[in-house]
C-alpha cells in the first residue's frame, strides 16, 4: 500500500494495514499493545453511546504513532513525537473535521484537562505523565482560553479520557476488522 495514492476508498485498507503491521507494539510501556489501545477507545466511546465519528475518532486518536516522522513514543523519549499532529494530517482529507480535529488535539485536551481539572492529572498513567512533561504540561490560562476556540474541543476532551481509560490488559474488544464499514461510512458522509 505504501506506493499506492491513499484516496478515499482505499484509506481503510491502509489502516487496516498499519493496524495488522504494527498493532502488536508496546504501548508506551503501558500493559497493553498499541491495536488494544485504540480498540479500547473506541469500546468505551461505544459503551458511551458516541457518535460514529467520535467512535472512529477515539479508534484512530493515536494513529499517528505510526505515520510521525519522529517514530513511535518511548518512555525514555526526551522530545515530544508529535504524534497528535502527524495522525491528523494522514486523516485529513478523509475523514470528517471531528474526526481530525479530535485526532489533532487529543494531546492538547490532555494538557487541557490538567489546568482545568487538577485532579484529572491524578488519573494519568506514568507514561501519560511522563508525555505530558514532553508536551508542555498543563495549559496556561491563556492556552486554555485559546483551546476553548478551537471546533470540537469538547468533543477532543471527551477523545482524551477514553484515551486514558483504554489501557487496560485483558479487556475484550472487537477487532479493527469490526471497525471497517463504520470507517467507510463516516468517510463516504
Amino acid at each position: 500500500m505504501a506506493d499506492t495514492e491513499l484516496n478515499k476508498s482505499n484509506i481503510v485498507a491502509f489502516l487496516a494495514d498499519i493496524f495488522e503491521r504494527r498493532g502488536a507494539e508496546s504501548y508506551l510501556g503501558e500493559d497493553v499493545t498499541m491495536a488494544e489501545h485504540m480498540l479500547q477507545g473506541a469500546r468505551l466511546a461505544e459503551k458511551a453511546g458516541a457518535s460514529n465519528e467520535l467512535i472512529v475518532a477515539a479508534l484512530l486518536h493515536d494513529i499517528g504513532h505510526y505515520t510521525s516522522e519522529f517514530g513511535v513514543y518511548s518512555p525514555e523519549d526526551t522530545k515530544d513525537n508529535y504524534h497528535d499532529a502527524a495522525g491528523g494530517r494522514v486523516l485529513k482529507g478523509f475523514f470528517p473535521e471531528i474526526v481530525t480535529q479530535c485526532v489533532a488535539l487529543h494531546v492538547a485536551a490532555k494538557r487541557y484537562l490538567c489546568a482545568v481539572n487538577p485532579a484529572y492529572f491524578e488519573t494519568l498513567s506514568e507514561a501519560s505523565v511522563h508525555s505530558l512533561s514532553l508536551q508542555g504540561g498543563a495549559m496556561t490560562s491563556d492556552e486554555v482560553h485559546n483551546f476553548e476556540q478551537q471546533p470540537f474541543y469538547k468533543e477532543a476532551a471527551r477523545v482524551r479520557v477514553w484515551d486514558d481509560e483504554g489501557k487496560v490488559a485483558g479487556v475484550k474488544t472487537k477487532s479493527f476488522g469490526d471497525y471497517k464499514e463504520l470507517l467507510q461510512s463516516v468517510i463516504d458522509e
